[in-house]
């Protein structure tokens, strides 16, 4: 009887770790790849990539934060 819910709070789990980390890596990914491309566009020497990475990871972190937020209010209304 125990199984359905165990099985749906790993699910649930399982949704968790695979959001923080499509979080994590895209918004780098898209501050690195968006920063060395303003790099190559103003000609300047990985100024707006380390721009970009750090945007990235603020980003990034604020998301993994709202997320975290979210899943532990879930948690905390059943």
């Amino acid at each position: 009887m125990d199984d359905p819910k165990r099985f749906k709070q790993t699910m649930r789990t399982l949704a968790l770790m695979s959001t923080i980390s499509s979080y994590l890596l895209g918004s780098i990914l898209v501050g690195v790849f968006g920063g060395r491309w303003l790099d190559s566009y103003f000609g300047t020497n990985s100024l707006f990539l380390i721009i970009g990475l750090f945007l990235g990871l603020g980003t990034g972190s604020y998301g993994v934060i709202v997320v975290i937020k979210h899943f532990l209010r879930d948690q905390d209304q059943r």
